[in-house]
């Protein structure tokens, strides 16, 4: 498969790594330009591009960038894109920490939609709950005792199956976690959040999420502060 990402952040390197490590064509990008993904390129085997360059003439394309920069994207960044070609988003909203107040998430919408609504493509809501560094290293074959388990959401039922599909082949097993609608049960605060938890586990965790934001989800009069200090 052909897959572009657009951020390179923990999740997206930690994503170059398990998609080729799988033996997928990884396009990657990165808001400062090709040049400085040399490295990365040279560790992963994937090619450094522009952000347009990763969203064309791919089957997949992950947006994994910090929510308040979703704005920033190219407003023409899925033109001509087909629509048939997946996009997932794997952010979550720090309003605290890093992105300050988003009026339509504190809302009431789902983050994931969002983004959705921002770059103007559905989405599919995939690789948020997970660690970086154990999304990177913890995948294992299918059909290992305490296989983590990772949450799906998107309206899209064929779009879903390849994203599951994916996390399968790249050593976790996928969860379907409904529509977009019901992705609040996997964002920041949710059971199931930042828990490496097997596939029972994980339906229960989701089964057990509440949709109301905590307080300490929702931006303050004087958010953001850091990942250090919140505010």
């Amino acid at each position: 498969m052909k897959i572009g990402i657009i951020g390179a952040g923990n999740i997206g390197t930690a994503l170059a790594h398990r998609f080729r490590a799988a033996g997928h064509d990884v396009a990657i990008a990165n808001s400062r330009g090709p040049e400085t993904l040399r490295d990365l390129a040279a560790e992963t085997g994937a090619r450094a591009v522009t952000a347009e360059e990763a969203a064309r003439g791919r089957d997949l394309v992950v947006v994994t960038i910090p929510e308040k920069n979703i704005p920033q994207l190219p407003k023409d960044l899925f033109s001509g894109v087909p629509d048939d070609v997946v996009v997932i988003d794997t952010g979550n909203y720090y309003p605290r920490q890093r992105d300050g107040r988003i009026d339509g998430i504190e809302n009431g919408m789902t983050e994931s939609a969002w983004v959705s609504q921002q770059i103007g493509r559905p989405v599919i809501k995939a690789f948020n709950t997970i660690y970086a560094q154990h999304l990177q290293d913890y995948g294992k074959p299918k059909g290992t005792p305490g296989r983590i388990a990772l949450p799906v959401a998107g309206d899209d039922p064929k779009a879903k199956a390849v994203v599951m599909q994916l996390i399968d082949e790249i050593g976790f097993d996928p969860v379907d976690d409904g529509t977009l609608a019901d992705s609040w049960r996997q964002q920041p605060g949710s059971p199931v959040y930042t828990h490496d938890y097997d596939v029972n586990e994980t339906k229960r965790a989701l089964a057990a999420a509440t949709p109301e934001r905590k307080p300490e989800w929702k931006a303050s009069a004087n958010s953001p502060g850091t990942f250090e200090a919140p505010v």
